[in-house]
């Protein structure tokens, strides 16, 4: 008997767990949260990195308000495109948005939380200090994508 031979039985098996994961992410929708979020990762690292730049100049650690004020701005454009491109709901805008700010607010407190260490640490542990800033927001939009994901799935849009 060859290796090949069991190759198909040893794939069949059930693995209750991993089917039970794979519901949370419907593959049309999720191949279309994350087309939209490349496109709300762009704008929002780019609002962030142009309000840094702006505030920097103008206050110490001005990477935090950065933080706060592009959040809360990219926080109304995620949520239309999601609305409108992801989750395909109608109407409910008020209420729909207002559990969008909710997931997107536990984010931010937690980002803004995080920033400063990954900040410091970025700094002392190499020699980029301008680049520091930069670097930690970019490290932590990958951690807010997942949680984004399921807390709109589950909260903001899910259907009543």
């Amino acid at each position: 008997m060859t290796l090949a031979a069991n190759l198909p039985q040893a794939s069949s098996r059930k693995r209750p767990w991993l089917e039970a994961l794979a519901r949370h992410f419907p593959p049309g929708q999720f191949g279309r949260y994350l087309l939209v979020g490349v496109f709300n990762t762009f704008f929002g690292y780019g609002t962030y990195a142009l309000l840094v730049a702006i505030l920097d100049r103008a206050m110490p650690h001005g990477y935090i308000l950065a933080s706060v004020i592009s959040g809360i701005v990219n926080i109304t454009v995620a949520y239309f495109n999601y609305k409108f491109f992801v989750f395909k709901t109608k109407g409910n805008y008020l209420w729909e948005w207002a559990r969008c700010v909710a997931v997107y607010s536990s984010a931010i407190a937690l980002n803004t939380l995080l920033l400063p260490v990954a900040v410091f640490a970025i700094r002392r542990w190499t020699n980029w200090y301008a680049a520091a800033p930069y670097i930690a927001g970019a490290v932590l939009i990958g951690f807010t994508t997942i949680y984004s994901f399921v807390g709109h799935k589950r909260f903001s849009f899910r259907l009543r």
